[in-house]
């Protein structure tokens, strides 16, 4: 008797297979397995927002071989990804076998994890949980908007911009921030305005650009040298005075580390630093979060690619502080960690930041594993 695992993709269940052996059967639900069907009345309002599935030929098929695997099991687990999408996966398949009375007798669990390594993965067999349904609620209140606002506004989109795609809430409010941009733009008033600049040397040659600020004994406005007359009057009152060195400020400056990486900044990094596309870098990420062969056996680089939170472990922490003082020297090793913690507070805030899974794993330690573009963003990460 086997129990069996449900992940969302084949590349993760094969190896999360290898991590717990024979006694489980782990399957992929290739992502969502039903969804609202494209016609109206899918989402009723006037029905406490009743909302009507259906399966595509995939997902019928995904949950006819699980339905197969559960005869004789004593336990399923659903094993989706960690986020608001993967907890919403978990309960469409479980809805699904229970329409197919495949759960009889089946003890349903829900574990997660936040990276693919075998002491993650055994910790989470160890510790399951019940469904999350606030979170489940979440994922079915951004779906009716979607499917209500989409509905509503695809066919606008379509008949004004032939060629675009459908449109769900998030393009709705969009679309409106550029209407309202654009809507500005057209009703911009220009005005003139000067400003006075001289090009300055230290005594040791360095040179410096000084911008006029105060004339007359009077802060500069915006648009107080609205003419070009006033800004030669400007520009003469200036030059018939020698120019001196009034003061001279000091003061120290305390600069600290950037937080650790969240999905949005790990893209803008990406982008900045190594010209990735967000696409790109998502699909770079996934396949080091998934894993990669390290001397016979698929490994997770980094811990799970979509998260709002800048949090570490504890025991993460701890080792990326000892392996600091055995590579760099103890005087790299701040007396107590700093530890990051974001202000929003939403469904994804209960994952860590992007993360290498084990900070012994440089980035020379793994090129050779890795193609050229997993080793430019794993090197980033790490």
């Amino acid at each position: 008797m086997t129990d069996v695992v449900v992940v969302e993709s084949p590349a993760k269940a094969k190896t999360i297979n290898k991590y717990l052996g024979g006694g489980y059967t782990v399957l992929a639900s290739f992502g969502h397995v039903r969804d609202l069907p494209p016609k109206d009345g899918s989402v009723r309002p006037e029905e406490d927002f009743a909302m009507d599935w259906a399966a595509d030929e995939r997902g019928n098929r995904q949950v006819a071989a699980i339905a197969k695997a559960l005869k004789g099991a004593h336990t399923l687990y659903l094993a989706t990804d960690p986020d608001r999408e993967g907890e919403a996966i978990s309960w469409h398949v479980r809805a699904m076998l229970e329409d197919k009375k495949a759960l009889r007798g089946v003890n349903v669990r829900r574990i997660t994890f936040n990276e693919i390594t075998r002491s993650a993965i055994q910790f989470a067999i160890e510790h399951p949980r019940e469904l999350d349904q606030p979170l489940i609620e979440a994922y079915l209140a951004r779906r009716a908007l979607d499917y209500l606002v989409g509905f509503t506004l695809s066919p606008v989109l379509w008949r004004k911009l032939p060629g675009s795609r459908s449109a769900g809430r998030v393009q709705s409010v969009a679309l409106r921030m550029v209407c309202e941009r654009e809507a500005e733009i057209e009703s911009f008033r220009p005005r003139e305005y000067w400003t006075v600049e001289a090009h300055f040397a230290t005594p040791s040659g360095a040179p410096f650009l000084a911008r006029l600020t105060h004339l007359d004994g009077k802060r500069l406005d915006q648009f107080d040298l609205n003419t070009e007359a006033l800004a030669h009057g400007a520009k003469a009152a200036v030059e018939a005075d020698a120019f001196t060195v009034a003061s001279v400020e000091r003061k120290r400056v305390k600069r600290h580390p950037p937080a650790p990486f969240t999905t949005s900044t790990l893209q803008q990094e990406a982008s900045r630093k190594l010209g990735m596309g967000a696409q790109a870098i998502m699909r770079c990420a996934q396949q080091l979060y998934e894993g990669v062969e390290l001397d016979g056996e698929t490994t997770g680089l980094i811990t799970y690619m979509r998260t709002d939170g800048v949090q570490m472990a504890r025991e993460a922490m701890m080792a990326i502080r000892e392996h600091v003082g055995e590579a760099y020297g103890n005087a790299y090793v701040p007396a107590t960690a700093r530890e990051y913690s974001s202000k929003a507070k939403n469904a994804q805030e209960a994952h860590e930041a992007v993360r290498p899974t084990d900070v012994s794993r440089t980035p020379a330690s793994v090129a050779r594993y890795l193609n050229a573009e997993q080793q430019r963003l794993y090197d980033l990460i790490w």
